[in-house]
C-alpha cells in the first residue's frame, strides 16, 4: 500500500522558517515528479511548488519564489519543503502529492496524495 506521510508542521512565527517533510512508502518515486499543495480553512487546495524525479527541474507558485525551497532524496523516497519568511498568508495544512499526469499546478494530475500536516504562522 502506498503512503505519503507528511510531518514537521507546527505553529510558527511570522518572519521564521520550517521544513516540511514527506516520507513515501510502498513503492518507489525516484522516477515521479513530487509535489507540494496547500489548503487554508475555506479554501480550495492550492500549488504550492513541485520538483521532477532528477532534480533538475522545479516549479514554484508566484506567492512562495523566492521563500520556498523543494529537495528531494531519492535514496530516502523523500521530498521536503523549506519555507522562509513565514507570513499569517502561509498559513495551512500542507499536502505532499506524487506521481503527476499533466499539469503539476492542477490538483488532478497527482495520483498520490499524503494525508496533510498543519502549519500555523501567528504573529
Amino acid at each position: 500500500q502506498v503512503q505519503l506521510l507528511e510531518s514537521g508542521g507546527r505553529l510558527a512565527q511570522v518572519g521564521g522558517s520550517l521544513r516540511l517533510s514527506c516520507a513515501a512508502s510502498g513503492r518507489s518515486f525516484s522516477n515521479s515528479a513530487m509535489g507540494w499543495f496547500r489548503q487554508a480553512p475555506g479554501k480550495e487546495r492550492e500549488f504550492v511548488c513541485a520538483i521532477n524525479w532528477n532534480s533538475g527541474t522545479t516549479l514554484y507558485t508566484d506567492s512562495v519564489k523566492g521563500r520556498a525551497t523543494i529537495s528531494r532524496d531519492n535514496a530516502k523516497n523523500t521530498v521536503y519543503l523549506q519555507l522562509d519568511r513565514l507570513a499569517p498568508e502561509d498559513t495551512a495544512v500542507y499536502y505532499c502529492a506524487a506521481q503527476a499526469f499533466g499539469t503539476w499546478a492542477s490538483v488532478e494530475s497527482w495520483r498520490y496524495w499524503g494525508q496533510g500536516t498543519p502549519v500555523t504562522v501567528s504573529s
